[in-house]
């Protein structure tokens, strides 16, 4: 699993032009699932996502948490992220989780996230979607549970 969170003063998302998900500020959220993943992974991002001490406190300094400062997550399925490009010129999405397993898995991570007092939005798995956004900062993190 893999998870490139990015904090945003706005994001939306639209599928055919029309918005599904957008939020005012908070974290917009690209979960990309890999096979072999698993429930117990997904909880160790949700805990990041909600936990992780990004935003500023009274001082400026990066000391107060999605579930902290009350903000909102847009979340998007996003198997790209499982990308390797070791050779030739176009990426592999071998690692990708085949939709049937890595759906289940998207929607689950939307639902605990919430779970956590967390205001959601969300693409829609597996549509082609419009991203809109306005890095506040701009701090973007790449995600990837250590081994």
């Amino acid at each position: 699993m893999k998870l490139l969170m990015q904090r945003v003063r706005r994001a939306s998302v639209r599928v055919e032009g029309a918005v599904v998900g957008e939020i005012a500020g908070g974290l917009l959220l690209f979960l990309g699932v890999e096979r072999g993943d698993t429930e117990s992974d997904l909880e160790w991002f949700v805990n990041k996502a909600a936990e992780l001490r990004i935003f500023a406190d009274d001082e400026g300094r990066m000391n107060r948490s999605l579930i902290d400062v009350g903000g909102a997550a847009l979340v998007v399925s996003q198997f790209t992220l499982a990308a390797t490009i070791s050779s030739g010129r176009r990426p592999s999405y071998s690692r990708a989780a085949a939709p049937e397993l890595a759906e289940p898995l998207y929607e689950l991570f939307i639902e605990r996230l919430a779970a956590r007092g967390v205001r959601l939005q969300s693409g829609r798995f597996g549509a082609m979607m419009d991203v809109e956004l306005v890095n506040d900062g701009p701090v973007t993190l790449w995600i990837e549970k250590p081994e």
